[in-house]
């Protein structure tokens, strides 16, 4: 069973199965039957091209039971970015957390304004992979949820809710 402090490999595909991106090591902060909540910092990252890159600030990741998008905190100087990954409902086995990436993002800046990014490709990968309309209908469904949870305040974009679970953060990777 996973525990808080275990180390976790996330990786995201696309539609057609094929490989997007892995997050190298993210620490398990909670897992319950509603979130699996992260935290990582200055982990590596490898793209679909094998081209890799490290984060450049720490951040707190958070993935909902049975939703369609996922949030990484990003914790800057200048206050709290999200980047809200539109996409299947998580998958954790052997500490590998995995889903299927959707194409639109919706990036949150810290005075909770936001924008949704990359319109163009949903639309060119929706016809490529032949999305399914159930799926088109499900991703829809998960941008608009995460607009009224930004607009509402809730889970990882309520007040206090990034800060505590870096402190967690913290604590479990220097104990």
């Amino acid at each position: 069973m996973t525990s808080p402090g275990t180390p976790l490999r996330i990786e995201s595909y696309k539609h057609d199965q094929s490989f997007h991106r892995s997050w190298d090591k993210t620490l398990m902060l909670h897992l319950s039957d509603a979130v699996l909540i992260g935290g990582n910092d200055n982990v590596r990252v490898t793209e679909s091209d094998g081209r890799e890159w490290r984060t450049r600030e720490p951040a707190i990741c958070t993935f909902g039971r049975g939703q369609w998008f996922n949030t990484i905190a990003m914790i800057r100087t200048d206050g709290v970015y999200y980047y809200c990954n539109i996409g299947s409902p998580f998958s954790l086995r052997n500490d590998l957390v995995t889903y299927i990436d959707y194409d639109l993002d919706v990036k949150v800046y810290p005075d909770m304004s936001y924008t949704i990014l990359d319109k163009e490709e949903f639309a060119l990968h929706s016809r490529r992979m032949q999305y399914p309309q159930d799926v088109i209908d499900m991703v829809y469904k998960g941008v608009q949820e995460v607009v009224t949870w930004i607009q509402e305040r809730r889970g990882p974009f309520h007040p206090g809710f990034v800060d505590r679970w870096y402190e967690r953060y913290l604590h479990l990777r220097n104990p």
